[in-house]
């Protein structure tokens, strides 16, 4: 069905695999295209809870193919400008998807491939993880990704990042706040289970309604009046939601709420 990526669900949960192990998941027009419909999709599917962003083989992903690097070189100003367009769309998917996505980065981390665990809500990456802002290398600049790193590692940490090009591993992007979390590549599986299943533990809309809260308040364009007035109404609707009630009186029932008694696969 897809050419660059594979999709496994499991009831609830869906796991993006980029799936050109061969050119460590080079990021091509393809595969752009495919992550941004597959996104998409998601937002709309109501039984999804969590999606999941990995690689195949040895790398997360090596950032831009090399052919459609040389296409690129070829194209007019115009295509160029749709070809961005169509980049920036990516990272903008992912990141307003409804559902939370989590990352899992190994092996490489290069250029655009930032832009894809950027847009992501949650980063965990191995130790030896190789991360680079490798397009000052080849003479252009992170444009489209940018909006999304430096959102997560500030103005100064991209500064140095972006403009040095220099090569870090998963210990410094920790640091820079790139990434959530680190671990051995042993233990990256287990730590996953673990953040898959808290988010099961909690109300499916509930989580998707924190998403969404957190994106309104940082968009900002709001006076303090009219943030008080959009998050009053937004927990006078949830305590008021049939997911409210439930895990309200779960709580005083001491017994658990009926979503996690539906998620059977965790």
């Amino acid at each position: 069905m897809y050419e660059t990526i594979e999709l496994e669900r499991s009831k609830s949960i869906i796991t993006v695999w980029l799936s050109r192990p061969e050119l460590h998941n080079a990021m091509n027009d393809v595969m752009i295209a495919e992550l941004t419909q597959v996104f998409r999709d998601f937002s709309e599917d109501e039984d999804l809870r969590m999606a999941i962003l990995r690689g195949r083989g040895e790398s997360f992903c090596a950032g831009a193919d090399l052919n459609y690097m040389k296409n690129i070189a070829d194209f007019g100003l115009e295509e160029n400008l749709r070809d961005s367009i169509k980049l920036a769309q990516l990272f903008s998917t992912i990141s307003e998807c409804r559902i939370p996505t989590i990352s899992l980065v190994h092996g490489a981390c290069f250029g655009g491939a930032n832009g894809l665990i950027a847009a992501c809500d949650i980063v965990i990456a191995t130790i030896n993880t190789v991360f680079a802002f490798s397009e000052v290398r080849i003479g252009i600049a992170p444009a489209t990704i940018a909006p999304f790193v430096i959102r997560r590692i500030g103005e100064y940490g991209a500064k140095e990042l972006m403009i040095t090009g220099k090569r870090f591993n998963g210990e410094e992007a920790l640091k820079w706040k790139l990434v959530n979390h680190v671990f051995v590549e042993k233990e990256l599986e287990s730590e996953l289970e673990k953040f898959i299943a808290q988010i099961l533990s909690s109300g499916p809309n509930a989580v998707k309604a924190s998403k969404e809260l957190i994106t309104q308040i940082l968009r900002g364009g709001r006076d303090l009046a009219e943030t008080e007035d959009y998050t009053s109404k937004l927990i006078t609707e949830l305590r008021a939601s049939d997911e409210g009630q439930e895990g309200m009186a779960s709580f005083l029932e001491k017994r658990k709420p009926n979503w996690i008694s539906d998620e059977s696969e965790k």
